[in-house]
């Protein structure tokens, strides 16, 4: 890929971007927090014949957890995307069961059925969330798989605290925004603030709208000619959205957008995959994955040629196979 091509896909995807509604927005910026220690504590919900399971972080947040599958298996935890949940993975965790591994995925504060929350929408909160649930199933030697956010959120959960607990076999970067997405002095390839203040004002004007235009556009890459969008798939991305917290959802778009995971990528150990479609229009690769690749000590790249943001939906038998090589290799 020349640099060319990489620039002509960051303007594009600038482009997409500003679309769906630049216009600056008065945003009070929240002071960062301090991380928060979690608790084991399990808390089963009962609904009718269901159970659900989750545990309450010493700030009073409940994380909603999956877990499937035999717990002497080796544990694969899946970090979901903004503004998703534990859902967007069904097919992987499917695919992983049936493969013989235990599946475990949470949804992110105020994501999902976790608790609506107005405070701690940030990195560090996420990757102490993230802990909570790790400790308390107590995951060894498991293998933690981010798409977009939720790579950043694995990203800063495996360096803060899966490597320090010995917790953590290896790591996948899926369509991640690591290393860092918006523009500064020292990121000079990254979208403008104005973009994400144009997906603020959106969120806020009409979030159930905003929240078909997205996927019906540029997230699966369904604005692409010759592209047939997929109604279900947009449906499902709305249906996961609509359930969290606007709140969250809002404030959430800071902590992937503004979050500098430079540091975090130098410091990871474990065998890191970097996987990214070259036609990604949410996190253009140039100035992602090409980036963060370079700033691992044990990283392989594979890039995926027109695949969109979307890809472990749009092209789940692709994706899969080669998260299973990887995890075996």
């Amino acid at each position: 890929m020349t640099d060319i091509d990489n620039a002509m896909q960051v303007n594009s995807a600038r482009r997409d971007l500003l679309a769906l509604g630049l216009g600056t927005l008065s945003f009070a910026m929240l002071p960062a927090m301090p991380a928060i220690a979690q608790s084991t504590t399990r808390v089963p919900t009962s609904q009718g014949s269901t159970t659900m399971s989750s545990v309450t972080t010493r700030d009073g947040v409940e994380i909603f957890y999956k877990d499937w599958g035999p717990k002497t298996a080796q544990p694969i935890v899946f970090h979901h995307g903004w503004p998703l949940s534990a859902d967007d993975w069904d097919n992987q965790m499917l695919f992983f069961l049936q493969n013989g591994y235990r599946v475990v995925a949470h949804d992110r504060r105020g994501h999902g059925r976790s608790t609506q929350v107005s405070e701690g929408h940030d990195m560090d909160h996420y990757a102490a969330d993230v802990a909570a649930v790790v400790e308390h199933l107590n995951l060894k030697n498991a293998v933690h798989i981010g798409h977009s956010t939720g790579g950043g959120e694995a990203l800063h959960y495996v360096v803060r605290h899966g490597q320090p607990q010995k917790r953590v076999a290896k790591l996948v970067l899926i369509g991640a925004v690591p290393p860092l997405m918006v523009k500064t002095a020292s990121n000079p390839g990254g979208l403008p603030i104005e973009a994400f203040d144009g997906l603020r004002k959106s969120l806020a004007d009409n979030r159930s709208k905003f929240y078909v235009d997205l996927p019906t556009g540029p997230f699966y890459g369904f604005n692409r000619p010759g592209v047939t969008p997929i109604q279900p798939v947009i449906q499902n991305w709305w249906r996961q959205g609509m359930m969290g917290g606007a709140k969250a959802h809002y404030d959430g778009i800071k902590a992937f957008s503004e979050t500098d995971f430079t540091e975090d990528l130098k410091a990871v150990e474990v065998p890191t995959l970097v996987m990214h479609g070259d036609d990604d229009q949410i996190v253009p690769i140039a100035d992602s994955a090409l980036l963060s690749v370079k700033l691992l000590r044990n990283g392989m790249l594979k890039v995926y040629e027109k695949f969109p943001h979307g890809m472990c939906t749009t092209h789940a038998g692709v994706i899969n196979p080669d998260l299973l090589a990887f995890v075996k290799k």
